[in-house]
């Protein structure tokens, strides 16, 4: 997809959820957060040569600085993001350089995706399509979410929850199969 169609498919979805064209550009936070991570991870992915790579992403750093005092949503250039992603509230959200997230997912205020475990099992969570991450849930280590799969508010996920998944508390257990169809 193209930088313009997946701000586009960001702001659609912002649209299914109530919000109408200049709220959102002028007053949802999730969506700054977005648009910066749009641009800045097109500029990421696609300027390679030095000194033209520092001479553009030094701009974008500082802007992802600045969106993350404001909105308290850190984003960094380097995670992976599909289409139509959506931050139900701003607050609180972190998210490893390292996370992959995939298509159509939600994900709420105080979210943490973060890196834990050692030797071969560190690493970063990679998530679905379709994913919704309730507001307060962490997500860390070197695990998988799978599609449609709805972590529960509050919850610590630090293993693998597969297609489906409905998974809930702390450690997160897995409480039913019943999917995220409904949340997104």
């Amino acid at each position: 997809m193209t930088l313009f169609s997946l701000i586009q498919s960001d702001y659609r979805k912002y649209k299914k959820y109530g919000a109408h064209g200049i709220v959102i550009i002028l007053l949802t936070q999730g969506f700054w957060a977005q648009f910066q991570y749009r641009i800045a991870h097109f500029f990421f992915r696609n300027v390679k040569i030095q000194p033209f790579r520092i001479l553009v992403m030094l701009p974008m750093y500082f802007w992802q600085k600045g969106i993350e005092i404001i909105t308290g949503i850190s984003i960094p250039a380097s995670a992976q993001i599909g289409h139509s992603f959506y931050i139900a509230h701003f607050g609180g959200i972190i998210l490893n350089s390292n996370t992959k997230i995939g298509n159509n997912c939600n994900i709420s205020q105080g979210v943490t995706i973060g890196v834990s475990g050692l030797g071969d099992k560190r690493g970063v969570p990679v998530i679905g399509n379709n994913v919704y991450i309730g507001a307060n849930a962490v997500l860390a280590g070197k695990i998988s979410i799978g599609d449609n799969a709805l972590v529960g508010a509050c919850s610590l996920v630090s293993s693998d929850v597969p297609e489906n998944g409905v998974v809930v508390g702390v450690p997160a257990t897995l409480v039913s199969s019943k999917s995220s169809k409904g949340y997104i």
